[in-house]
């Protein structure tokens, strides 16, 4: 019964190893074997958010290193762009109409779920410097800013996310998603972690060689 039973089992055993080999003439191994290729890419994107449970708009650019059509590594920086009235209590200069500008910049990652796909997901992570501050804005409709700022506020911010990405054409694609935006160390007037802190919809393109 044991001579059987060994005999089955270096049976099964080469039987085995001659599929293994009869697929493509080698083992096949944990991490996949070929040649690694990467490319690069920049992103536009602008994001729909809240600051002190405010509207708050932040348009942003980041780009990087694509490597593999899986992983890109880079860099990220984007602000405010609206007003964002500071209530009096809160106002570094009650007496002047002040806004809140919020910013980051840092660390960009994203993982590509099926690159090569017409429509895929991409998960992504903004790590790094925020900051806000109160400045006096000259109106809606002008973007000039006073050589004066008030309340610099200096945090540690992180922003996990998800898009769901479409291939435009083979330099383009169009990823609309949604992530969440959080503070820590926030001590700005009127602005604690919670008021920082918040859900972003954004609308992305890219541009580059995927």
């Amino acid at each position: 019964m044991k001579r059987q039973f060994k005999t089955i089992v270096t049976i099964a055993l080469i039987f085995t190893s001659t599929s293994i080999f009869a697929q493509d003439g080698s083992v096949r191994t944990v991490f996949k074997r070929g040649v690694m290729t990467s490319g690069g890419y920049g992103a536009v994107t602008n994001q729909f958010t809240t600051i002190r449970g405010k509207y708050a708009n932040i348009a942003s650019l980041y780009g990087g290193w694509f490597i593999n059509h899986r992983f890109m590594i880079g860099a990220a920086m984007g602000s405010t762009t609206n007003n964002i009235h500071v209530p009096q209590q809160y106002s570094a200069d009650p007496v002047r109409d002040l806004s809140y500008e919020y910013g980051h910049f840092g660390l960009m990652t994203e993982y590509v779920i099926g690159s090569d796909q017409p429509i895929h997901l991409v998960v992504n992570l903004m790590t790094g410097a925020g900051f806000t501050l109160q400045y006096e804005r000259s109106g809606y409709h002008n973007s000039g800013y006073q050589d004066d700022v008030h309340d610099q506020n200096w945090f540690f911010v992180a922003e996990p996310g998800v898009q769901l990405e479409m291939n435009l054409f083979k330099w383009m694609r169009l990823s609309p998603g949604v992530s969440y935006r959080r503070s820590f160390g926030s001590n700005g007037s009127g602005l604690d972690d919670k008021d920082i802190s918040a859900v972003s919809y954004n609308a992305t393109l890219k541009f580059g060689k995927f």
